[in-house]
């Protein structure tokens, strides 16, 4: 689908040169809301989510994987702070030999690897880094200071609790690849069958993580990515001649689900957040259908533009954080709204790609934030993952979903927007929860799905909120509700 996807969540990362999609706005850059919905034309999706899978298994690639744990070992990253006492690993795992396909991830182990479950970190975009935004600026062990050349240890660190994998996918996101150029016309659902090759030849790679409770969590469109690669995981394992992936459980930030919640949860976002007037929201409200997939009106396309006219010069992704500038000071164990710029640096620097053994001739120019060629040519999406995550919800695997509450790209309102169309029973019911004595935001219960909001948050929940982040996590993976109290 080239409609909601690519104007909504991919032009906002789409760069006129080679340079890091981070921006003046934050990580996605600008807020194309208005070009989304004047398209619904282009909202021609694959709905792959509402068919049975094929009952037969297709066998995937494995390769030989003797040697490659120990060659994939980083000695030291360049800058790190002294006293690492944790593993890590980077390199390519190959998904496709013929194409010349292959995926970068990279691995942090926790302190104590053996007795901790495996996680998989998606971002989302589609086409953005899962190395650039979610470990080097959000959860992973390392955040890189400002002039791009040194890193400092995050303390909130989700390594603390787990083993981590980041993997950038699909293949011309990072530093994956392909020799084959047609590959970067992809979708929904050759990524989800490019990560499920990956995991596999991972598990080949790394066997002592092939019986370990295995989750997968994400962020923004990681709300198609981990959905649907968690069906495949869940069909495949039944019928699988190979590794059985022992998946536990799916968490979800700041998703992109369906594209209805996603219109008019914007909008209602919007308003109740003072960032439109009651005459624009009412006049779209009264104007659009976004339901519908005839053209918007005239008058709805109107209402619109005023809308993201008078939201002005913010950062969506968190609408109260500031925007980077020359005269942003340097910040240490706080949200750096010009923390990509530094990263940016820092994965283009020949050493660091060295420690990191990428292959930097296969790809076509320096390594970004987001690919914005990737997004502008995905081929496939459906309007909703929502029939997937019901299916995820009755396959006793724990689900997940939160949201940052101050981020306006996927906001808290469309999140509920789409739970509500669940329709699920509410088992526990709405409650504060707690952390560092402070309320860390809002749960709630449903049968078989838990809703976490964190306070203070933006699309990126771990750099806006990381202490937060991280009691949601540990709470995640030991499936209980997020504290209640103050202790």
């Amino acid at each position: 689908m080239k409609g909601a996807l690519v104007l909504y969540l991919t032009l906002i990362c789409l760069v006129a040169s080679a340079t890091q999609c981070y921006g003046e706005h934050g990580y996605y850059g600008y807020d194309p809301l208005a070009k989304f919905f004047k398209a619904p034309s282009l909202r021609k999706s694959v709905n792959h989510v509402n068919k049975e899978l094929d009952s037969e298994y297709s066998p995937v690639y494995i390769g030989p994987q003797d040697g490659l744990k120990a060659a994939d070992k980083i000695t030291a990253l360049p800058g790190e702070p002294k006293g690492v006492n944790f593993d890590q690993y980077s390199g390519y795992v190959t998904v496709d030999p013929k194409a010349g396909r292959a995926l970068f991830y990279y691995f942090a182990e926790s302190q104590n690897p053996s007795t901790k479950p495996l996680v998989l970190w998606l971002n989302g975009g589609p086409g953005c880094s899962s190395l650039g935004a979610g470990a080097m600026n959000e959860l992973g062990p390392f955040r890189v200071t400002k002039g791009g050349k040194m890193l400092w240890k995050n303390p909130y660190a989700w390594n603390n609790v787990a083993n981590i994998i980041f993997l950038e996918s699909p293949a011309g996101v990072g530093f994956s690849y392909s020799n084959t150029s047609s590959d970067y016309i992809t979708g929904d659902t050759k990524s989800a069958a490019d990560a499920y090759t990956f995991l596999v030849n991972w598990l080949e790679r790394f066997p002592e993580y092939k019986t370990r409770d295995f989750l997968m969590t994400g962020e923004s469109y990681a709300g198609h990515y981990v959905p649907q690669l968690a069906q495949l995981i869940l069909h495949n394992n039944k019928i699988t001649n190979h590794t059985v992936i022992n998946l536990k459980g799916v968490a979800i930030g700041n998703g992109y689900y369906d594209i209805e919640a996603q219109a008019n949860g914007s909008y209602d976002y919007y308003w109740t957040h003072a960032l439109i007037s009651d005459e624009i929201h009412h006049g779209i409200v009264s104007n659009c259908n976004f339901s519908s997939a005839d053209p918007p009106t005239e008058a709805c396309q109107a209402y619109q533009s005023q809308a993201n006219s008078a939201i002005g010069n913010i950062d969506n992704d968190n609408i109260y954080a500031p925007l980077c500038s020359s005269n942003t000071p340097p910040w240490i164990n706080a949200y750096d709204p010009c923390s990509f710029n530094y990263s940016y640096t820092y994965l283009n620097t020949p050493a660091v790609q060295k420690s990191l053994h990428a292959n930097t001739t296969g790809i076509p120019g320096p390594w970004e934030t987001c690919n914005g060629y990737i997004g502008s040519n995905w081929d496939d999406e459906p309007d909703t993952v929502l029939p997937l995550i019901k299916e995820l919800t009755s396959s006793g695997i724990s689900v997940w979903l939160y949201s940052g509450d101050t981020d306006s790209v996927c906001s808290v309102t469309t999140t509920r927007y789409a739970l509500n169309k669940l329709g699920l029973s509410v088992k526990t019911p709405w409650y504060a929860w707690y952390t560092q004595d402070e309320v860390g935001g809002y749960a709630v219960e449903y049968e078989n799905l838990t809703f976490v909001t964190v306070r203070g948050a933006g699309h990126l929940v771990p750099s806006y909120q990381p202490a937060r982040a991280l009691t949601l996590f540990a709470s995640f993976l030991d499936r209980k509700l997020p504290p209640s109290n103050h202790s």
